[in-house]
């Protein structure tokens, strides 16, 4: 039976409120990070933060990232493991170059994705933010893939949290500027956006 409107609004209201009482992904796989903690009981999830990471810089496809967000790096594997060996952090979401969704950490709870960082005025960004690394480098193209993943999560997590618009997905070098410059010139922000502007056909 073809859905009607009514019942694709109501299908999307039901998702929505899911999210917010879970905070899991559906769609993504599940791998619990230990590098997590509570929001502050005053903060409200308000902005999403686009990251990009690899691991060895530069390499794309290996288990190292996962490895990484839940303490069982390898550090002998490579030699730029030894400057990352005594580093904690995650990030609720991973996009792999393919588009595959890994989730490391509710998005409920406070994963350790910013650091030091500021938001109109607001300061410790981890506290009210999502955290969504891609697998990439700053200077890489991002794959069809991951752009059509990102945009239907976005849209999944602005459905459920209304205080996020296109104004509040921004990415880490411009709430870190000076420390960090991730996710680098090669990603497109206008294709994020015209993309967030539209419904999703994208499914995860």
């Amino acid at each position: 039976m073809p859905q009607t409107p009514h019942s694709v609004f109501t299908h999307a209201s039901e998702a929505a409120a899911t999210l917010r009482a879970n905070g899991r992904i559906n769609a993504a796989l599940w791998r619990p990070s230990p590098n997590f903690g509570a929001r502050p009981a005053a903060s409200q999830v308000s902005l999403i933060v686009v990251h990009c990471i690899s691991l060895p810089p530069g390499q794309f496809g290996g288990p190292e990232i996962e490895d990484f967000f839940c303490n069982r790096l390898d550090i002998k594997a490579h030699p730029y493991f030894q400057a990352i060996a005594k580093m904690t952090v995650s990030a609720h979401l991973l996009i792999r170059r393919d588009g595959t969704l890994i989730q490391f950490v509710s998005l409920l709870d406070r994963a350790w994705h910013a650091g030091r960082s500021r938001f109109c005025g607001q300061d410790e960004c981890n506290d009210f933010s999502i955290g969504i690394e891609l697998e990439g480098s700053d200077d890489v193209p991002y794959t069809k893939g991951q752009y059509q993943a990102l945009s239907a999560v976005c849209q999944q997590i602005m459905a459920a949290w209304p205080k996020i618009g296109v104004d509040e997905i921004t990415g880490h070098s411009d709430i870190a500027p000076g420390r960090k410059t991730d996710p680098g010139p090669a990603f497109d922000w206008s294709q994020l956006h015209q993309s967030l502007a539209k419904p999703t056909k994208d499914s995860l």
